[in-house]
């Protein structure tokens, strides 16, 4: 019990210390990355205005794998066509504290190769 407290106060300050550096505008929102255990889910927000744009994630029906790396990557390319339709190109990325490796990489190299810019 202990080890996953001091495991999930570890990724809090990385996601703390990342967030310092990185603020979504209405030029170019942050694409923050939530990743569970079993699912992954992907989200476009304005901070500055404190909208969430556009959203996809493994939970819905439609996407295949769920949280392993096809659902990341079938996640990324689903957010990137919601961006599209939304008129977002370039965005910045919020890995949320996790590695950027597996599944993160999977969902934003994905949303890359759908067309959005970060």
């Amino acid at each position: 019990m202990a080890k996953t407290q001091e495991r999930i106060r570890l990724r809090e300050r990385r996601r703390q210390r990342a967030r310092q550096h990185i603020e979504g505008t209405s030029e170019r929102p942050r694409l923050a990355i939530f990743r569970s255990a079993k699912h992954i889910s992907a989200q476009i927000i304005d901070d500055t205005a404190g909208r969430t744009l556009a959203a996809a994630s493994s939970v819905s029906a439609d996407m295949p794998g769920g949280g392993n790396i096809a659902g990341a990557k079938a996640v990324g390319k689903a957010i990137a066509e919601k961006a599209r339709s939304a008129s977002i190109t370039k965005v910045c990325f919020d890995r949320g504290g996790n590695l950027y490796h597996g599944r993160v990489k999977a969902l934003a190299d994905a949303a890359r190769e759908a067309g959005l810019e970060f």
